[in-house]
């Protein structure tokens, strides 16, 4: 089941909840004020980690920003 993110038509906040692939929000609650029937909304993600291709990824060998660690 995935998580979706919800926004609430009468405060604003936006919430998560897991829900089957589905579900369109009908039925639930805004958690902040209680109002019926959020808004699902697209998410936004961002990947965990940096990566050689980062910029303050450092030696590709291993990681480090001195490569005299490793000898690279």
């Amino acid at each position: 089941m995935p998580i979706y993110e919800f926004r609430c038509t009468g405060c604003g906040s936006r919430f998560e909840k897991l829900c089957q692939l589905d579900e369109s929000g009908e039925g639930l609650r805004c958690p902040s004020c209680g109002a019926a029937s959020p808004k699902r909304v697209m998410s936004s993600f961002r990947a965990a980690g940096g990566g050689v291709n980062s910029g303050d990824a450092g030696c590709s060998t291993c990681g480090s920003s001195n490569c005299s660690t490793c000898g690279h």
